[in-house]
């Protein structure tokens, strides 16, 4: 793990694997950390020179700053952008869950000439509302993660996942509870406000990935159905027994179809 300084706040990143080969950035749901990768890496640095990151407050990247304001879309696109210049890379692969995809789309929407393509996962143009964030985002400065975690994490997994490993859920709960309460806060309205739907008109796209799973109900396949539209893509490829975290729930199957894309 290693840290840098962004913006007036640290960042705690991985960079992974040779540098000949093409860079692949990897961006995690609300809530997880850049350790959702883990099982996908061996396979994934056969292909690529991997970067991934903790998202604002989350893991051991540190919490928006009390005087930062908002965070919008832009500013995790720009840790995106800033990390890959690290690396020294002017152009990447990207693969995002979650708020990982809404990133993603960011990055299709203002700077698609730094993507050579996008894999977005479990998203959509709109996730939810904005009034369920804002009330979201209420009750986690109230309540605290620690306590709302009983409720949002069952959210993730699929029945199979929750099956074959019984510990996942009570594992991630407590992740989910040393999270910054406000950095979260501030993503959850921001997810409010994202609106792709009318975004990528227009733009000239690289190629990109669309992947659902049956069993998510946080951003169901009808969510990537109208992320496909949007971005005047193939419809999304919906994988069966899969909740909203494929990285975990399916490791072998999402990094055989990245590494596709080398």
């Amino acid at each position: 793990m290693t840290f840098c300084m962004h913006r007036g706040r640290t960042i705690s990143y991985r960079l992974l694997g040779q540098s000949t080969k093409p860079l692949l950035v990897l961006a995690h749901p609300l809530g997880m950390t850049q350790g959702i990768w883990d099982e996908m890496l061996p396979a994934l640095l056969e292909a690529f020179q991997v970067l991934t990151w903790d998202l604002p407050g989350h893991g051991a990247s540190s919490a928006w700053p009390e005087d930062s304001g908002a965070i919008e879309a832009e500013d995790l696109a720009q840790e995106a952008i800033t990390l890959a210049s690290r690396a020294g890379a002017e152009k990447f692969h990207f693969a995002g869950t979650s708020i990982g995809g809404v990133i993603g789309q960011q990055l299709l929407s203002q700077h698609a000439d730094k993507l050579l393509s996008a894999t977005l996962t479990n998203t959509g143009p709109v996730i939810g509302t904005p009034d369920g964030w804002q009330q979201r985002s209420a009750a986690v400065m109230e309540q605290g993660l620690q306590a709302m975690a009983e409720g949002i994490v069952p959210r993730w997994f699929g029945p199979a996942a929750c099956e074959q490993n019984p510990a996942l859920v009570a594992g991630w709960r407590v992740q989910l509870g040393r999270t910054d309460k406000r950095s979260y806060a501030l993503l959850c309205e921001m997810l409010g406000r994202c609106n792709f739907t009318e975004a990528f008109k227009g733009k000239n796209l690289p190629k990109v990935t669309v992947i659902a799973g049956t069993d998510d109900v946080a951003t169901p396949p009808s969510a990537l159905e109208a992320l496909s539209s949007a971005l005047g893509v193939a419809a999304p490829l919906v994988w069966e027994n899969v909740g909203h975290v494929p990285a975990v729930e399916c490791p072998e199957k999402l990094a055989v179809m990245i590494k596709s894309l080398a």
